[in-house]
């Protein structure tokens, strides 16, 4: 059976239309019914029901989605380990955000090619909704998400806490940063939290959903903004970023998302190293907000969302 009408056939399910499952796949929507019905005629079954609110799966296409998991699994299960290079005994394919992959992704991937030298590794991007997909579709097998999303086969654990900090690119910065602030959109609680305690700085004019690639904007544009500390600290320590005092901080948890059916002997290796890679940034996370609280008034960092972290005190 094709694989990419199987695909195809997910793709409408979790999304609930023909027009998204296009976006997603790109490919155009008369490619996406043209691939469903193809799938409907050699099953014999109508699979959705289509309305102008969407698809919605019929009894037939509920039953079905079970065994087109399976089959994806399958396929990729086969796929990987067909590829695997000679010299290599296992593989893990691992997926994250793009902002988890410096010095969390990157140095997981080193740890587990000194304590796994067997294991062949492949490295992928996505945002969340993507990710989930290729988790539930076997095409990796673990993944770094900030929101992960629960589904059957899936087990989550936390990994660490980010500490989000308020940041600039020259020195001896202020909390008054009226037409110097970027808004880095964090998600819903970031942004409730920002607009109840930062209210000055909330509609800045310019508002950037890339996560740590904030960085390299701010950076070259003379902009202040909240990014991960343990993105920023080589930063700060090369002197490109400086914390800014009195900056309250926001606390913000990083997931590791597996496969319940990731066999042991790739599982707790992988899961002892990243606990290692989580365990030693957050050493260096906690010399950061260190610094902050030194340069600080009174020697104390408030935490947006916290009671009494308003900057209008």
């Amino acid at each position: 059976m094709d694989i990419a009408l199987i695909r195809t056939f997910l793709e409408v399910a979790a999304t609930g239309s023909f027009v998204n499952a296009a976006d997603r796949l790109y490919v155009t929507q008369s490619a996406v019914s043209l691939r469903v019905q193809r799938l409907e005629d050699t099953l014999g079954r109508q699979l959705f029901t289509r309305s102008k609110a969407g698809a919605e799966l019929t009894s037939a296409g509920k039953e079905f989605e079970r065994y087109a998991l399976s089959l994806i699994k399958i396929w990729e299960e086969a796929r990987q380990q067909v590829a695997i290079p000679e010299g290599f005994t296992d593989s893990l394919a691992i997926g994250a955000q793009y902002s988890l992959w410096p010095r969390l992704g990157f140095r997981w991937i080193d740890h587990l090619r000194q304590t796994r030298p067997d294991l062949n590794i492949r490295a992928e991007l996505g945002m969340p909704d993507r990710l989930t997909r290729f988790l539930i579709e076997g095409v990796v097998q673990a993944g770094l998400l900030y929101t992960p999303q629960l589904r059957p086969g899936l087990a989550v654990e936390k990994v660490m806490e980010e500490e989000l900090v308020l940041v600039a690119p020259w020195e001896n910065p202020t909390m008054d940063l009226q037409g110097r602030y970027a808004f880095v959109d964090w998600g819903p609680e970031f942004v409730h939290a920002h607009a109840l305690h930062l209210p000055d700085l909330t509609n800045p004019g310019l508002t950037l959903s890339l996560g740590a690639l904030g960085a390299e904007f701010i950076r070259r544009r003379n902009f202040a903004a909240y990014l991960p500390a343990r993105y920023v600290k080589r930063l700060i320590d090369a002197g490109e970023l400086f914390l800014v005092p009195d900056a309250p901080t926001f606390p913000y948890p990083v997931w590791a998302v597996w496969r319940e059916d990731l066999p042991p002997e790739i599982r707790d290796p992988a899961a002892r190293t990243l606990r290692a890679v989580a365990q030693s940034l957050n050493a260096e996370q906690d010399s950061v907000i260190d610094v902050l609280e030194e340069i600080s008034v009174d020697h104390h960092v408030d935490r947006l969302g916290d009671e009494g972290a308003s900057m209008d005190k």
